[in-house]
């Protein structure tokens, strides 16, 4: 019996003591995880997304903040400014600490449990029993349970990763949505002064008898239209400026940042459609995070399977004392009985959740080349419609304004044609506006597709 309570207390040192040199190694990294996060991202748009974790933090940020809405905004600089102001995105962040917190955790040891009894006195004795007890299986699977939440805080860095790049994507687009707006509110003012002077001019015909009522009242109502669509337009321009300066995090006197007069012209080249499936599958974060989340689910299953029969297993220092015997020590062993769970249904259950994530990485994968194909055709689409437009249309509408202004000038023509032309030249003007607006929101999508997920899938 001897040899038998000097084994035990020997494998409880043994048990114990490197799991204890273990959990004083489970420590808090210095960012968090954010490097990695910061080169996921950097690596796909080019800017450095910033973490404020202090007030020292903030502030700082804040000034280089200051200095960007100083300037005329480009698109990546509202980016970067969403990358320092954006609350949700900071919030976001916070959810690497929470994995970071649970993987520290899955390394520490469990406190032991101290129970102290004192029974009550019989003719003047006293029996006092002092336990210390260790959750011996907690130990046994730290290794495993360290490496699940390891996955989890891989994952949580994709997380957050693909969170900064799809809040990247939104205010990209936000911006030529609202640069776009904000020019075409300017063109249709033309065509506001255009049929406002039409209308007029009509007017004063029709009052020295040389136009019908009709021909005036096809003017006047030419010009209600017209209005109609400029304070239409305007209230989308400042819908779509809200929404960016929201998605920017910016208030007081921030909001009154500037913006260019116009969208950047079409690219001399497009994006080639070659093997842009494939380079979703690599670089696409919603995959990556997925296959973490297999290696995390199969690694769930082994400790699972471990622990099917036994998840509790208690080893223990007992010491007796009395008044009237001498003090006892030994060990306590609390162990769970199979007698009726035998583990089955948990091992069933965890491998229905391992091949229900296999499944889900499969969906994954066929979705992401399908919205890769589906965004590369808009995107191709709207550069021939915006080229088009450009080329041709715009084109054409100019020579016809230059055309009836000499015509004009040679009196062959009257002031209600030169005026109808220039209309339609603006028209075609603001159509071209939204075509390149529709280009580089498609171009947004296209990067999205490749980058995290279709911009479109949560709709789906």
């Amino acid at each position: 019996m001897g040899q038998l309570d000097r084994y035990i207390k020997i494998s409880l040192m043994l048990t114990i003591l490197p799991h204890l040199f273990l959990s004083g190694c489970s420590t808090f990294s210095k960012d968090g995880g954010f490097t990695e996060v910061s080169s996921l991202v950097s690596s796909r748009v080019h800017q450095q997304p910033v973490w404020l974790r202090s007030d020292e933090d903030r502030a700082q940020q804040q000034q280089i903040v200051n200095i960007i809405l100083c300037n005329t905004l480009s698109a990546d600089d509202a980016v970067r400014v969403a990358f320092i102001n954006n609350p949700a995105l900071q919030k976001a962040l916070a959810d690497l600490g929470i994995a970071e917190a649970d993987l520290v955790q899955a390394g520490r040891i469990r406190n032991p449990s101290i129970s102290y009894i004192k029974l009550t006195p019989v003719s003047g004795e006293y029996d006092i029993e002092r336990t210390i007890l260790f959750d011996v299986m907690s130990l046994l699977t730290m290794p495993m349970r360290s490496a699940i939440e390891k996955q989890r805080f891989q994952q949580a860095k994709l997380q957050a990763a693909m969170n900064i790049l799809e809040m990247a994507a939104k205010t990209r687009k936000a911006y030529y949505s609202t640069v776009a707006a904000e020019q075409m509110v300017r063109y249709l003012e033309k065509i506001n002064e255009a049929s406002q002077a039409s209308a007029q001019l009509a007017l004063r015909m029709t009052e020295v008898g040389n136009w019908n009522r009709l021909q005036q009242a096809r003017e006047q109502a030419f010009y209600a239209e017209v209005t109609s669509q400029l304070a239409d337009a305007k209230l989308l321009a400042l819908q779509e400026r809200e929404h960016l300066t929201r998605l920017m995090g910016l208030w007081g006197e921030q909001i009154h940042y500037k913006l260019p007069v116009r969208l950047p012209e079409l690219p001399l080249s497009v994006t080639e459609s070659c093997e842009l499936e494939k380079q979703a599958l690599i670089s696409r974060l919603d995959v990556q995070a997925m296959r973490h989340e297999i290696q995390s689910k199969c690694k769930g299953l082994g400790l699972t399977k471990a622990t099917r029969f036994i998840d509790v297993f208690d080893l223990g220092y007992v010491r007796n004392s009395s008044d009237d015997e001498p003090h006892q020590t030994g060990y306590e062993i609390s162990l769970e009985i199979p007698l009726f769970d035998w583990g089955d249904a948990k091992v069933a259950r965890a491998q229905n959740i391992y091949m229900q994530a296999v499944w889900h990485l499969r969906e994954i994968a066929i979705n992401a080349r399908s919205e890769v194909r589906e965004a590369y055709q808009v995107y191709r689409v709207q550069y021939d419609k915006a080229k088009f437009y450009r080329d041709d249309v715009v084109t054409l509408r100019k020579l016809i304004l230059d055309e009836s202004l000499l015509r004009y000038n040679g009196m062959l023509i009257s002031t209600f044609e030169l005026l109808a032309d220039e209309r339609e030249q603006i028209i075609s003007v603001n159509a071209y506006i939204e075509s390149l607006r529709d280009f580089w929101l498609a171009e947004a999508d296209l990067q999205t597709a490749l980058m995290v997920k279709s911009p479109h899938s949560a709709a789906d």
